[in-house]
């Protein structure tokens, strides 16, 4: 359970609309004045000991009242506390049980409903002890009888000079500040839906599949080449690297006690079915499969750091029907995945480094700005110090560092980078983690002086999501003045448009060589006017178009008008010959992949899909 304890002069809210799991309830607006408000998350975990998980946080409740000197407390469930969340029924369970409980230590207590959108305004006191969160969770003994464990969570900025600062005074409208904002529970409103939802369709990338479940998408021809170049590009990351590309299948068998017992750390964010006899489940990261060919491996400690990379498509995670939305969170996706066997803790911080450095580069690569938090428990912060100083101040910019008191995941330590959407959200992209159970867990091992050796595991995805990725883009240029694809992304590099009729064997021929030289080039033969042509290639973000007349044709020379310099109201135009511009796309595109068109070179034989 996650718990953002915030003192509050006051909190009001009111219940605007139902989602499909809203429980009934009388109390759907109310106002609270001198109370501490509880912001909630129940987590997938906690259904392994509900009636620990809340008498815990009773405790923790009510001590935090105490110290404050409060009698009021409200209890407003919070579903963005986590990305882990137990069922619908377990959640309104947990939290009706926390109710009673807190009411039975003599507190006087409201709660907010559970599974309606809410708007609330909350005024937080603002002094060294207002805001506090918890994470709790089950310590497996049962009953509800085990030891009390709640896991304090510390926050604070580093910049690059190694100084740590309080998280509030960076709390701005910058991506920092708003990344922030979102970690330490700072309501950010949701506002309407996310700019690249119309995107996706408008630029005829990627839809929704009514045909399907929630969260699966079909792509289009344009969406699908983006989504291969960027696969091409991770894979040309980490070829050189060391990486060794795998493949794995995308379904399991639970009746293997390794994977069952990773599997139950996600919960009900799982697809689970029946083959047979069997239970089986869909995968929600390429763990399972890479784990298996390394728990099968003889491991040599002179083969160490082994990589080993698959892109995971498709991964699957039965994420909340009403959390759904675009390309920033799925059902299925395609997550490229690099394991790394290290030697030991040593080794694996060095490659923790380089592989933190891959993921700032791919931001820079894609055009967007990313920005990052370093999480950890208290015993690595203290005894790695230096090691995460000189991490940030390689990076160049401040991190958030999370400091838990307790180890409750898998990892000791990670990085999160995140885009930022236009609405002040974190995009999560690339991450690196410090992996020190799923080695002993699925019994991968090598030998040094006769002693079994279980090894430190790095997890990464050098980019995050493909489909993460493609949102993040389209979040960043679409609210810019000309929003834009990078040059080596755009599904058309250029369009040549012939003005008229007798001009359109000379632009075709330009298109072809073009093509021959490995720049995605189409032109427009249809029967309209240039002005509505050209209009058409700056809605389709054509980074170059060039027009063709009768001055083009007679001296060779074109006029391309060039997107990345121009304004709303100032085109960029220059004159330049084919094999220059030739030139100057390679200057962009460098040794980014390619791959040629996949619609007609010929417009008029362009299909539309939306």
């Amino acid at each position: 359970m996650r718990l953002l304890l915030i003192h509050s002069d006051y909190i009001e809210y009111e219940a605007k609309k139902k989602t499909g799991m809203a429980e009934e309830c009388s109390l759907l607006a109310d106002r609270q004045d001198e109370v501490l408000t509880a912001f909630c998350a129940v987590e997938a975990i906690d259904e392994d000991d509900l009636t620990e998980v809340v008498q815990t946080a009773t405790h923790e409740v009510k001590a935090t009242a105490q110290q404050l000197g409060v009698q009021k407390v409200v209890i407003y469930p919070y579903a963005h506390l986590s990305s882990d969340l137990a069922r619908p029924n377990t959640a309104v369970a947990a939290l009706r049980m926390l109710e009673e409980s807190v009411r039975k230590e003599g507190l006087s207590v409201t709660r907010a409903p559970f599974g309606w959108y809410k708007s609330f305004r909350l005024s937080c006191k603002g002094h060294p002890l207002a805001e506090l969160s918890k994470t709790i969770v089950p310590t497996g003994e049962g009953g509800g009888k085990g030891e009390k464990k709640a896991v304090g969570h510390r926050f604070f900025v580093m910049t690059p000079d190694g100084v740590d600062h309080p998280a509030e005074g960076f709390m701005d409208a910058t991506p920092f500040g708003c990344l922030l904002k979102k970690e330490l529970g700072d309501a950010t409103p949701t506002g309407s839906e996310p700019i690249h939802v119309g995107l996706m369709r408008a630029k005829e990338l990627v839809d929704y599949e009514p045909a399907s479940d929630v969260g699966h998408l079909r792509w289009m021809p344009k969406g699908k080449l983006i989504r291969d170049l960027l696969a091409d590009y991770v894979l040309q990351l980490v070829l050189p690297y060391g990486a060794t590309p795998v493949e794995t299948p995308v379904m399991y068998d639970l009746a293997d006690q390794a994977i069952a017992e990773h599997a139950e750390k996600f919960g009900e964010r799982q697809y689970r079915f029946k083959s047979g006899n069997r239970a089986m489940m869909l995968r929600f990261a390429a763990c399972f499969g890479m784990f298996s060919i390394m728990r099968d491996m003889h491991i040599s400690p002179n083969t160490l750091p082994l990589k080993m990379y698959e892109l995971s498509t498709y991964s699957f995670r039965h994420e909340q029907k009403g959390e759904v939305i675009g390309l920033k969170r799925l059902r299925a996706f395609t997550m490229p995945d690099m394991h790394t066997l290290c030697t030991n803790l040593e080794e694996a911080k060095r490659c923790f480094e380089e592989q933190l450095n891959m993921g700032w580069k791919t931001g820079h690569d894609f055009g967007t700005t990313l920005v990052g938090v370093f999480r950890c428990t208290e015993e690595f912060l203290s005894e790695n110090r230096p090691w995460i100083e000189g991490l940030v101040r390689e990076s160049g910019c401040p991190m958030l560092i999370e400091a838990l008191t307790d180890r409750v995941h898998y990892w000791i330590a990670k990085v999160d980078l995140a885009a930022i959407d236009g609405q002040g959200r974190p995009i999560e992209n690339p991450t690196v983690q410090i992996d020190v159970e799923s080695a002993e867990r699925f019994k991968i091992r090598y030998f040094r002086d006769n002693e079994e050796v279980h090894p430190p595991i790095l997890h990464c995805s050098p980019t995050g999501s493909v489909e993460r990725v493609i949102c993040a883009i389209l979040e960043s240029t679409g609210s810019q003045e000309v929003p834009r694809f990078p040059t080596w992304l755009s599904p058309v590099q250029v369009r040549v448009i012939p003005v008229s009729e007798r001009h359109g064997a000379f632009a075709e021929e330009i298109a072809r060589k073009l093509n021959e030289s490995r720049i995605r080039a189409d032109f427009d033969d249809r029967d309209e006017s240039v002005g509505k042509k050209v209009r058409e290639a700056g809605m389709d973000w054509v980074p170059y178009v060039v027009v063709v007349g009768d001055a083009e044709v007679e001296t060779g020379r074109l006029t391309v008008t060039i997107r990345a310099r121009s304004t709303p109201k100032k085109p960029c135009k220059e004159s330049l010959s084919s094999g220059e511009l030739e030139s100057v796309i390679r200057r962009e595109t460098g040794e980014m992949p390619f791959r040629p068109l996949y619609t007609p070179m010929a417009l008029s034989k362009k299909a539309k899909y939306i």
